[in-house]
């Protein structure tokens, strides 16, 4: 494994690390505690000793994720353009980062409580960046209403639609759908849809 081999790394985080890739790669159910710990070197005591369970490795897998991405959209100036900016950061924790890209779509597509949670989560993640967002922009589609509750939704479906449906897409592009060019062009799209919609404001459609 790659990142998992560095001896700077302690048992606890190459447990992991070596734990988010064979998650990503088989999914939570077809790994082994005594797989994981195989995969960081490490004895399979070692699961029990720092987590307690698999459910508590687990438990810390997500917990790192979403600090991860916590702190990369923490870190966006928003004088730097903050719609461009979180849109660079999303496309390039959710689609540049294979292991990541893996991760979420195998908790997501389960059906369990622990993949419930992540995705509620990843929601509040969402509220709380459209709210960064509405600060500078304006309330989505003047406020008040009770469709605004679907707006985290939608944020959540544009960004991680390609990682979820990846298998069907991809046979319908031309080019690698998480490749450098293709992710800056689908940020772009989506930041205009953002701000603009399908067809724009009703000021900016012919006869409007």
């Amino acid at each position: 494994m790659r990142a998992v081999e560095k001896s700077d790394l302690t048992g606890r985080a190459r447990l992991r690390a070596a734990a988010l890739e064979l998650f990503a790669e088989r999914g939570f159910e077809a790994t082994s505690t005594r797989a994981v710990a195989a995969a960081a070197g490490v004895s399979p005591a070692l699961v029990t000793r720092h987590f307690g369970s698999k459910d508590g490795l687990r438990a810390e897998v997500d917990r790192y994720v979403l600090e991860r991405i916590g702190g990369e959209l923490a870190g966006v100036d928003p004088a730097d353009g903050l719609l461009e900016s979180l849109g660079s950061v999303s496309a390039r924790l959710f689609g540049a980062d294979p292991v990541l890209r893996g991760y979420l779509r195998q908790v997501l597509l389960e059906d369990s409580e622990a993949s419930a949670e992540l995705f509620g989560r990843l929601l509040s993640g969402a509220r709380a960046e459209l709210e960064r967002l509405s600060a500078v922009h304006g309330t989505p589609g003047g406020g008040g209403g009770a469709d605004d509750a679907w707006a985290p939704f939608q944020l959540l479906c544009l960004i991680l639609g390609p990682l979820l449906l990846e298998r069907v897409m991809q046979p319908n592009l031309d080019d690698p759908m998480f490749a450098p060019d293709v992710l800056r062009h689908r940020s772009a799209a989506n930041q205009r849809l953002l701000l603009r919609g399908f067809y724009g404001s009703p000021e900016e459609r012919p006869g409007g």
